[in-house]
């Protein structure tokens, strides 16, 4: 380490990597710069043309081009504008005359670092050298850092939306937990529509899109008041309303944790119905995300076949009718099928009244 603190060991080992292509179509320039060059330490390749140059590049890019303005078959202009479009991170230093130096000055309008004068002051080409890799190595430097920033922002917004989604699924197992009536509704419902999303062949992302929207498609009932939704008698118009607004407070409350539309949508769709009657939206027929017309028919049969505080729960054979009787006005018929086709074929997770495991047998034809 010198007095000025510069390091001379760091200098000659990062001109030791440095790569430097002069272009010049006069060989007297060449040798000069790659002399001059080379004694710095500097690794140096030379062209004769634009054309030349451009071949030179895409065999290895250099980190500093010192071209001619002024060259048969093409300029240093021309050269300047390709290795801007293709080469960004390679510095441009221009080679002129002195009666040409309007012309270098307007080429660093267009994006050349610096140039220099023929005849040359060698002291003066080191410096201009050495400034142009200099500002090259700080852009590098803030963009690598910039891009490490910004991965670091990404990650720790990654982090706490995660926390945020475990802390929401955990409050939405809680508010089940607390109601004997729809303990366990979420997570039935869930494996129901990811199994027969699983046997539709959809994507595996497009299934791990349902399975969390099914575990959160009710989250939005957070909002609604307990009296109306633990009441053993008929609801009232208002209190039906209060209801159906929970599938639109549902995307409301994940909005700032869940970036991804479609998660959004089908939490918010899941009550829409095949022939556009639902809600919130009265959306019909494909309108409605593949996603939320497979969970309304999960959605359905879980809460048939589930004790509720206004009746008994349903015996599957029994909702399995309501479905049927269901297709194309409240569910996608194709869904229906499917289900029917899961149930008589697939293993179920766990039976939707008791919640214990159990394989449905392929019933005989």
């Amino acid at each position: 380490m010198n007095q000025s603190g510069i390091n001379p060991e760091k200098i000659e080992e990062a001109a030791s990597s440095t790569q430097i292509l002069i272009v010049d179509d006069e060989s007297s320039v060449r040798d000069v710069l790659q002399r001059l060059l080379s004694s710095e330490g500097y690794i140096c390749r030379t062209a004769t043309c634009v054309e030349a140059a451009i071949s030179a590049l895409e065999s290895a890019p250099a980190d500093l081009v010192l071209s001619d303005i002024m060259m048969p078959g093409g300029s240093g202009i021309d050269l300047l504008t390709e290795v801007r479009q293709r080469w960004p991170d390679t510095m441009m230093m221009m080679i002129t005359a002195v009666a040409s130096a309007q012309t270098a000055i307007d080429a660093m309008r267009q994006g050349a670092e610096d140039y220099i004068i023929k005849p040359f002051n060698l002291t003066e080409v080191r410096m201009a050298v050495g400034r142009a890799l200099e500002k090259r190595n700080l852009l590098l430097s803030n963009r690598d850092y910039r891009k490490s920033l910004e991965k670091k922002v990404e990650e720790q917004t990654g982090e706490i939306r995660s926390t945020f989604l475990g802390a929401i699924k955990a409050l939405a197992e809680a508010l089940e937990t607390k109601d004997p009536y729809t303990n366990g509704h979420s997570r039935r419902v869930t494996e129901l529509t990811v199994t027969m999303a699983k046997e539709m062949g959809l994507p595996r992302e497009d299934v791990e899109k349902i399975r969390l929207a099914g575990m959160l498609h009710d989250i939005g009932k957070i909002g609604v008041p307990e009296d109306i939704l633990h009441k053993p008698g008929k609801l009232t118009a208002l209190q039906f309303s209060s209801i159906q607004e929970h599938s639109a407070m549902g995307e409301k409350i994940l909005m700032p944790i869940i970036k991804d539309p479609e998660i959004l949508e089908m939490v918010r769709c899941h009550h829409e119905r095949f022939d556009g009657r639902g809600y919130p939206d009265g959306l019909a027929g494909k309108e409605i995300p593949i996603g939320a017309r497979l969970m309304a028919v999960a959605d359905a049969y879980d809460a048939m076949t589930s004790n509720r505080p206004y009746r008994e729960a349903m015996p599957p054979e029994r909702a399995r009718e309501q479905l049927l009787a269901g297709k194309g006005s409240q569910f996608d018929p194709a869904v229906v099928d499917l289900f029917i086709k899961v149930e008589d074929c697939q293993e179920l997770p766990f039976c939707p009244v008791s919640g214990r495991p159990f394989a449905v047998q392929k019933k005989a034809s």
